[in-house]
């Protein structure tokens, strides 16, 4: 079985934008929707709205793959499906260790998703002596101290770090000197890594920020849209300011608000 150490994705080497590398996933997702209610063909259009990009971009993406649809037909879901998955290197098998076993590294191992989309999580590591040989999604936990011998023994390319911020960089360094040159980091902290390795962070305290502040800016707007249907939005004056700004002459203040 192919493994991640000795085959990768040619995404680079053909010129694929890394912009269209990241919304080949999104169009996975979508056209895997479709192929499983035996949908058979699917417009630009239709496929566009399912991944949350428009029409233009989806065929601009589509061009670097090669596959360019059929007029008045479409695209073809299942040779799509593969298409995709054959470049992003989901057609083979890649084996991940995940670092760190506590709440999130256990439920990332019982993540029944990565089975199905190509990867293998082929070692659960912790530090925690006593968490060595418990069970976490049918794998035992092996002690960090063998770190490098099971990336060694499994041939695996991809990391998933899942510790504390301050145990992360240290696990980074020994993955990429045991040869990972890919990683997922969960934890709460920017990652220093050489040329060559890639890095993707999931930061689930700034997704949250990110959402507070959405929420933030929609309670505002629906406050100032109380106060405007209210007649006490800014842009109300009242006759004492229009008669005060009626006395001023040509060279006198500018009044803050014009009266109508």
């Amino acid at each position: 079985m192919a493994t991640g150490r000795t085959h990768r994705p040619a995404t680079r080497s053909r010129g694929i934008p890394e912009a269209t590398v990241a919304r080949l996933p999104l169009y996975l997702r979508a056209l895997t929707a479709l192929s499983e209610r035996s949908v058979p063909t699917v417009s630009s259009e239709e496929l566009a709205a399912a991944a949350g990009v428009n029409s233009a971009k989806l065929r601009k993406d589509f061009s670097y793959l090669g596959s360019y649809g059929t007029r008045g037909v479409g695209y073809d879901v299942e040779y799509l499906v593969y298409q995709i998955s054959r470049e992003l290197g989901l057609t083979q098998d890649w084996p991940v260790v995940i670092v760190g076993i506590g709440n999130l590294g256990a439920a990332l191992a019982n993540y029944g998703g990565f089975a199905s989309r190509g990867f293998r999580v082929a070692a659960l590591i912790d530090a925690d002596p006593a968490m060595a040989g418990k069970p976490v999604a049918g794998i035992p936990v092996q002690h960090s101290d063998d770190l490098e011998k099971i990336i060694q023994d499994n041939g695996v390319s991809i990391g998933v770090i899942a510790t504390p911020a301050g145990a992360a960089q240290p696990v980074c360094d020994r993955l990429v000197a045991a040869g990972v040159t890919s990683i997922l980091n969960f934890a709460p902290t920017v990652l220093t890594v050489p040329d060559g390795v890639d890095v993707r962070k999931v930061d689930l305290s700034i997704e949250l920020q990110i959402l507070a502040f959405h929420e933030q800016r929609k309670a505002g707007e629906e406050a100032h849209a109380h106060a405007l249907s209210d007649g006490a939005g800014p842009a109300a004056v009242t006759r004492e300011d229009s008669d005060a700004s009626a006395d001023k002459g040509p060279d006198g203040d500018v009044p803050a608000v014009m009266p109508a």
